[in-house]
């Protein structure tokens, strides 16, 4: 009788043994050895398919995790279920410069998956219109009547609080947040304004409102409550889940010394409105200065915040790079230079005029403009100032209108330097990625209709077919609706010069290179329009549980945890098939020194050495 017996030595041994009746004898140890080895090679094979298709299977799970947290971003318009009393909501007031918005914001209890962050975002009313209300003028317009400021805003809290269930009134957070408008106000009003607020809104509504939910917030605060608004819709500020996941190696502020920790790769955002432009990206790395100066500026310039729960959890600890240039706006920087044009047209005029050259000057009437590189081709405009009128005819050359608005960036030759000469700490080009909004978005999108992933050599170039285009081609196509439906005839006019514009402070302001890949201009992310609420209010509130929940208590709740995380684990299944493998290894050595101990010139002196008996008693050879 033949018998296979495999041992090995794991934590639990395990042994069997196979003992077929009238297996022959001249099954050799060779044979046997080969039969061995086929059976623990079709055991491991079978392993590594299964290991193979868990692996496939997780993955397909993993990615069809976040294609569903895609949709549900994206599908996110059902009507906020105001019965349930798992709901939390939060109200964020908008006061800007030309009017106040008023934004209400719910989410539902955290799940206790350390790995998910809070499920907020704007509410929905019944119609599944998000719950937005803008009234006008902005609040800055009462700086000389304080007492009226409450009467102002009451609309829109009376608003929020027909949506809002009123059990949930006393314990849903109301925030203030005053911009541009009252940041140029002097203190004392400003004071006056807040003061009023503080006063009667907690007379008449049962909101949560302290004397810090009322306040004039900075540009750089409103450029981090943006990027952190961006970031979280894009689900940056989670846990990575996926080997293919965009990382960052970050230094922690205040700990450099300290090895660097591996997380999400940020997003940037660049905006750019109609009076200011800003910019804000993390700056992973410590950054070196040229000079104590520019040291000091760059304190006013970098914003270091904890997004944990706890001031002791460093790893959440962002360092944001926030820069508003006021002036450079779309709006604001055409205005510029028109100022340009009609000072240096006056001043050349004056200088012919002085030297009896009358035929010569240009600008001071329709037959003889001013030729404007920055208009479309062929179209009359005209600039009014001090009862003077400087005439413009558009020649559409975008090259010329570049270099013409150049010396607008106030570049200066210092290093590590952006718009107006500002401090810019370096950008990894190779590894970021940045959102434009506004203007960045309009440029690219209403005209042109290249919205989304900018390519500078297509977006140049349609630049320059549109701006050489004849304007009554360009009106006739608007009237035909080939634009997009808010585009406007002063779009259309001025789009040859924003266009120019964006691109210069893109690439020669903030030093983008022109074959960088990584911009998307965008006016919603998720189909959703981000404002820079959504990060106050995650801020403020903290509720940004990026914080290590303790595992034991997540595990008594998910009595399930143990075995799903078993089940998909490849690490797991990446052990088990090295150790059998230095299973197979192991019986092989052993086989062997047994082998060496036989002797070769005894086959029945082996078999009964393999049945335990001593070589003495064994009978001789048949």
């Amino acid at each position: 009788m033949g018998r296979i017996g495999i041992s090995c030595l794991f934590p639990a041994s395990w042994h069997f043994s196979i003992s077929p009746v009238g297996c022959p004898r001249i099954l050799n140890t060779n044979l046997r050895q080969i039969m061995v080895i086929s059976v623990l090679a079709a055991a491991v094979s079978l392993l590594y398919f299964s290991v193979v298709i868990i692996r496939n299977k997780y993955g397909r799970l993993t990615r069809d995790k976040k294609f569903q947290r895609y949709l549900a971003r994206v599908t996110d318009i059902e009507a906020t279920d105001t019965n349930n009393p798992n709901v939390n909501y939060g109200i964020v007031v908008d006061c800007g410069s030309s009017g106040s918005r008023v934004f209400v914001y719910c989410w539902p209890r955290h799940n206790g998956n350390p790995h998910d962050l809070l499920d907020i975002r704007q509410m929905r009313d019944k119609n599944r219109k998000p719950v937005v209300m803008k009234i006008k003028p902005g609040i800055s317009e009462f700086a000389t009547s304080p007492e009226k400021v409450s009467d102002y805003i009451s609309p829109l809290l009376n608003f929020a609080a027909e949506h809002v269930p009123r059990a949930k009134h006393k314990e849903t957070p109301l925030y203030i947040l005053c911009t541009a408008g009252m940041r140029i106000l002097p203190e004392s009003q400003q004071k006056a304004i807040l003061e009023d607020l503080l006063t009667d809104i907690p007379v008449h509504f049962d909101f949560l409102f302290s004397d810090s939910h009322a306040e004039v917030i900075s540009g750089k605060q409103e450029g981090v409550y943006a990027w952190i608004g961006i970031n979280f819709v894009l689900g940056r500020f989670e846990h990575i889940e996926d080997d293919d996941e965009a990382v960052v190696e970050v230094n922690i502020p205040g700990s450099e010394s300290s090895e660097a920790i591996v997380r999400k790769r940020t997003a940037g955002i660049l905006d750019m409105g109609g009076v200011s432009t800003q910019i804000a990206y993390e700056v992973p790395k410590t950054v070196s200065f040229a000079s104590s100066q520019q040291e000091e500026v760059a304190k006013n310039l970098l914003a270091e915040f904890n997004l944990g729960c706890d001031v002791h959890q460093t790893e959440h600890v962002y360092r944001v790079y926030v820069a508003t240039f006021l002036g450079f706006g779309g709006n604001a920087a055409r205005q510029r230079y028109e100022d340009r044009i009609f000072a240096n047209t006056i001043q050349k005029n004056s200088f012919l005029f002085c030297h009896r050259l009358l035929g010569k000057q240009t600008g001071l009437t329709p037959d003889m403009p001013y030729l404007d590189p920055c208009l479309p081709l062929d179209i009359k405009d005209e600039i009014q100032q001090n009862g003077q009128t400087i005439y413009l005819r558009g020649t559409g050359d975008f090259d010329l209108c570049r270099e013409t608005i150049q010396p607008f960036m106030n570049k200066t030759n210092e290093t590590q330097t952006s718009l107006n000469g500002v401090y810019q700490p370096p950008i990894h080009f190779q590894n970021s990625e940045f959102y434009g909004f506004s203007e960045f978005y309009y440029c690219t999108e209403d005209v042109l209709r290249m919205g989304g992933d900018y390519n500078a050599a297509k977006f140049t170039k349609a630049a320059k077919d549109y701006c050489a285009t004849k304007w009554s081609i360009l009106r006739e196509r608007f009237d035909r609706g080939l634009y997009a439906s808010h585009a406007d005839l002063h779009r259309l006019k001025y789009q040859c010069f924003k266009s120019a514009w964006m691109f210069e402070v893109f690439h020669r302001g903030f030093s983008f290179p022109v074959n960088y890949k990584s911009l998307k201009t965008a006016l919603q992310v998720y189909d959703k329009e981000v404002q820079w609420t959504l990060g106050a209010i995650l801020y403020r509130t903290r509720f940004l549980p990026l914080r290590d929940i303790q595992q034991e208590a997540f595990r008594a709740s998910h009595t399930h945890w143990r075995g799903v995380s078993f089940v998909y684990n490849h690490y797991l299944f990446s052990g088990c098939f090295l150790v059998v493998l230095l299973a197979i290894l192991l019986y092989l050595l052993r086989l062997r020194r047994i082998h060496r101990r036989t002797p070769r010139s005894s086959s029945a002196a082996a078999l009964w050495m393999e049945e335990g008996l001593p070589a003495q008693n064994a009978p001789g050879t048949l």
